[in-house]
């Protein structure tokens, strides 16, 4: 008995996953293929013919990888003419890795549109890291090959504006949450307290406003496009601030 192909899983709406990408396909092929996973089963084949090959994405997300890491590297270079080179590679695997990508693709709500094996979708496959990263790169191959470099790089530009801003290569690599903390436990005070002020924006592109509390300083507040970026950005501001604070006390005793 043939194998019936998954009920969901389809390419729903497909002008939605466009509009939030900012991009209206030519070859809607080209969309539907970078949507589709290995797991997703061939067309069943007509009768007295041989079974087709199953198309999927691995091959654009080949293509989108070597794109995706040519636009960001040129954004860098362009940005930060002073920083050195292992800085700027340091800030772009930041950038561009599996465990970014896949929150850039959550974001999106891209595993929504991703067409796979209803086993793998039941067992997760829509959140997981490796499926919605690798679906990522597979659509900005896809928009490569279909409007040509430009548009991918506006595209992907687009799409990292925010991060990109945040980018600090001088800061680059430093845990402001740990170092807070660690400063804390080694003066013998209680641990910070991060509380969420505000969410805002739509789920695709959320804006997370956090709240640092530290007990003798006056709150960190951070913004950031997931929880954990928006604790480090509060995390930061009280960490300097009490930075600042003993720099002023050290004066004062000089004086």
């Amino acid at each position: 008995m043939t194998a019936q192909r998954p009920a969901h899983g389809h390419l729903p709406e497909e002008g939605r996953i466009q509009e939030r990408l900012g991009y209206a396909f030519r070859d809607l092929k080209l969309l539907k293929l970078a949507l589709t996973h290995r797991s997703w089963p061939p067309p069943e084949p007509k009768p007295g013919s041989e079974p087709e090959a199953n198309p999927h994405n691995e091959r654009l997300e080949f293509l989108g990888d070597s794109v995706l890491s040519l636009i960001i590297s040129q954004a860098l270079y362009d940005r930060f003419a002073d920083a050195p080179e292992g800085t700027l590679s340091q800030v772009r695997a930041a950038l561009v890795n599996t465990k970014s990508l896949s929150r850039m693709a959550q974001e999106l709500g891209l595993g929504d549109f991703i067409r796979m094996g209803r086993g793998e979708a039941l067992s997760g496959g829509r959140k997981k890291s490796s499926i919605l990263g690798n679906g990522l790169e597979a659509m900005i191959g896809a928009i490569f090959l279909d409007g040509g470099f430009g548009a991918a790089e506006r595209v992907v530009l687009a799409l990292f504006a925010a991060r990109l801003d945040g980018v600090d290569p001088e800061q680059h690599g430093r845990d402001w949450k740990s170092m807070l903390q660690e400063r804390l436990q080694g003066q013998g005070l209680p641990l910070p307290q991060y509380s969420v002020e505000a969410v805002s924006g739509p789920d695709h592109e959320r804006t997370f406003s956090l709240r640092c509390d530290v007990a003798g300083a006056q709150p960190g507040y951070g913004l950031g496009r997931s929880k954990r970026a928006a604790e480090q950005a509060a995390a930061r501001q009280v960490f300097e601030q009490l930075n600042a604070t003993d720099q002023e006390g050290d004066g004062d005793d000089n004086a």
